[in-house]
């Protein structure tokens, strides 16, 4: 009598389920770098004020919904239009509560790719990373020894590209927890300037001038936030000063 044998096992499934929000991200942040280009400007939200602060005062509970909707859907597909978008919260709801819809709305976004990214090509991508000798390799290896101090000096200090710095805790297995955290309170300086900006645009319409969104590298701005990135990375020093 021949032997029994058993049926090979299954392929494991929901490999593509796990890959397809990561997926369509992607997609649309392409498509939407092609097609909105800079539909989504100051020019736009000068045009656009008198509506949209009618609508406001008409449907505050709504507006602040369809903003904070809008925003992490900006920051969730990458799209272009994010720093107008964080003057229009200032504009339309002031340094507070504008302050928080932008930071929770972005921190919210960032999340949303994390673990898009995380699920559905970080165990992958982080192999083919790691194994390189690039400056992702070695900051990857950086958030594996210091992840606090790495994850909000990249926010304090934005060298690495917003989505970029998404992308990389996600490839380096961080936790959820972490990488939430330290986005949503390493984002607020530099959000708060923007946002103190966006509350004083309606100053800047009347003029018929442009924000000044250099704003950010006048000294009175930049040494205090370089200098909580400092305090940020003081764990990673003094480790490394150890090891030396």
């Amino acid at each position: 009598m021949p032997a029994m044998t058993m049926p090979d096992a299954d392929p494991p499934k929901g490999g593509l389920l796990r890959k397809l929000p990561f997926m369509v991200i992607v997609a649309v942040a392409l498509i939407g770098a092609f097609l909105m280009g800079d539909s989504l400007s100051f020019a736009e939200l000068a045009k656009n004020q008198h509506a949209l602060l009618a609508y406001r005062d008409a449907h505050y509970a709504w507006s602040a919904f369809v903003f904070i909707v809008a925003y992490v859907g900006f920051v969730a597909f990458s799209l272009p239009g994010a720093t107008v978008a964080t003057l229009t919260g200032g504009f339309l709801f002031g340094l507070f509560p504008g302050l928080l819809f932008n930071v929770g709305s972005a921190t919210v976004g960032a999340v949303a790719i994390f673990l898009a990214a995380r699920a559905g090509v970080g165990a992958a991508v982080a192999a083919r990373l790691q194994a390189g000798d690039g400056a992702v390799a070695r900051l990857m290896a950086g958030l594996r020894d210091n992840e606090w101090s790495v994850l909000l000096t990249m926010r304090l200090v934005p060298v690495v590209p917003f989505f970029v710095a998404n992308l990389i805790p996600a490839f380096a297995d961080v936790r959820t927890s972490r990488f939430a955290i330290t986005t949503f309170f390493g984002i607020i300086p530099g959000t708060l300037v923007f946002t103190s900006v966006g509350a004083g645009l309606g100053e800047v319409f009347a003029r018929g001038e442009t924000p000044d969104l250099k704003v950010i590298f006048a000294p009175h701005v930049l040494f205090p936030i370089l200098g909580l990135a400092t305090l940020s990375a003081l764990p990673i020093l003094l480790k490394a000063f150890r090891k030396g």
